[in-house]
């Protein structure tokens, strides 16, 4: 193997002796020596005067990895280091899309305590598949030279997700910086202008980061287009709560779909709105046709039903001692267990725990719909109040109002990249280069100064 050598030169009395002595190298005076070790010359030292010369070399083997290049920093978990790293008493970071209260500390729910009670009581595992990963492998195995669509802008990791799985991806348009909204007519023919079979990666509510969603009226629009192109619907539900306060009428666009009898794809997470965000919990489901299901059904039996088909069991319980298996599903699953065998074999059981205690407990649940419309309720607030301050400092005119059309965590501020530097420079202000601010971690008695250096940055930083 190669070496790399490293040459260090000395010109010290002090150093130079002490090193000569222990590697016992006779020099006299106007002489040169050398020390051997293995082989390969390590120290040669010259001798003028009383100065001791000494030139040392080291031999270093080459690393497999040297051609290993520096990552870039990440764009969010960047900003929160940086974040620390200021004692400014104004400092803000809205980086992080993490619910925080008005005193910006973290919120445990009410609910995940109760549910982590009843786990003391009842020790029941429960195993959890999760999120973006698990679709994109799948698309790769058994979708092989499909393309999956992407909003312009979108979630910074689903780019890593596509190239990491090695599926292709391309973006369809979708925020219109001239009105700070959405730009529907471009994102519709996008859609039409991809290949039939195309999966479209859509963000059921609170789209990230802009904050911006289609209407009920526009969401059926969508949902004709990737019918009529035969694509795949691939639905990011990150934020499920956060856009109105309803569980419920945030999962409308994806009920939507689902009514229609398409078949999709609905990657699911946990982590913000269950306030679970170091536990990374999360869902991918499958939505398989039943047309298609309906062709190779088999029957089971009562108490004769397979253990994996525990979902089966209940519906027999419920309809009658004839149970119709969905193999295309069975398929599906099965192969997400394959995948996740060599990713993980079995994640963190103590979020899934959770989460299942949660919504598997009517009483948890509905206390659940309560805390998330309070939450939520804040982040409303707050942005009202940006707005308000805005509206209210501003004079030159400029309309704020995007602010209070945008939705969920996120405001898309359509601050540029050298005006969100000043942002954090001059302000203290933590935020992504893109112009995103989380309005989670912004509480009420800091709006008015948010709203100044958003001003100021805009106005007076080009």
């Amino acid at each position: 193997m190669a070496s790399a050598i490293l040459s260090l030169t000395s010109a010290s009395i002090a150093t130079s002796r002490p090193l000569i002595e222990n590697l016992k190298v006779n020099s006299k005076l106007g002489s040169s020596s050398q020390t051997t070790f293995l082989g390969k010359d390590y120290i040669k030292t010259k001798v003028i005067g009383s100065w001791h010369l000494t030139s040392m070399t080291v031999a270093v083997e080459v690393s497999r990895f040297n051609d290993i290049t520096m990552a870039p920093p990440d764009p969010i978990l960047g900003v929160s280091e940086a974040f620390k790293a200021d004692d400014h008493e104004m400092k803000l970071n809205l980086g992080v899309g993490a619910y925080r209260t008005e005193d910006l500390q973290p919120y445990v729910l009410n609910v995940v305590k109760k549910a982590e009670n009843l786990m003391l009581e009842r020790e029941i595992t429960k195993r959890n598949w999760v999120s973006a990963a698990f679709a994109a492998a799948l698309i790769e195995r058994y979708f092989p030279g499909s393309k999956v669509l992407i909003s312009s802008p979108t979630w910074g990791n689903h780019k890593n997700i596509f190239n990491d799985a090695g599926v292709p991806w391309s973006e369809y348009r979708y925020y219109d910086p001239k009105t700070v909204g959405l730009d529907f007519d471009g994102m519709i023919a996008d859609i039409k202008a991809a290949p039939e079979g195309t999966f479209v990666l859509l963000h059921g509510c609170a789209h990230n980061p802009t904050g911006i969603d289609p209407t009920p009226e526009q969401w059926e629009r969508i949902a004709d287009v990737i019918q009529e192109k035969s694509h795949i619907p691939f639905f990011d539900v990150a934020y499920q709560g956060f856009a109105s306060g309803s569980l419920d009428k945030d999962a409308s666009s994806v009920r939507l779909f689902a009514a229609r009898g398409m078949e999709l794809l609905i990657a699911q997470s946990y982590s913000k709105n269950l306030g679970l965000y170091a536990e990374r919990i999360g869902a991918i489901n499958v939505v398989c046709s039943t047309s298609e299901v309906a062709k190779g059904k088999e029957q089971y039996h009562g108490s004769s039903v397979p253990e994996e088909l525990c979902a089966e069991k209940e519906f027999v319980a419920k309809h009658g001692s004839t149970c119709l298996v969905k193999p295309v599903s069975l398929q599906v699953k099965s192969q997400l267990k394959r995948i996740a065998r060599p990713m993980y074999s079995n994640p963190p059981i103590h979020g899934a725990r959770i989460v299942a205690n949660v919504v598997g407990n009517s009483d948890l649940f509905n206390e659940w719909k309560e805390e998330m419309e309070l939450m939520a309720g804040r982040i409303m607030s707050v942005r009202k109040k940006l707005y308000d301050s805005l509206s209210a400092k501003d004079n030159s005119g400029k309309d704020w109002s995007f602010i209070l059309k945008q939705i969920g965590m996120f405001s898309f501020t359509g601050l540029n990249k050298a005006q969100t530097e000043n942002m954090t420079s001059k302000w203290h202000v933590y935020m992504t280069k893109d112009g995103r601010i989380s309005l989670a971690g912004l509480s009420s008695a800091k709006c008015e100064y948010l709203a100044d250096a958003i001003i100021d940055s805009f106005h007076n930083v080009s």
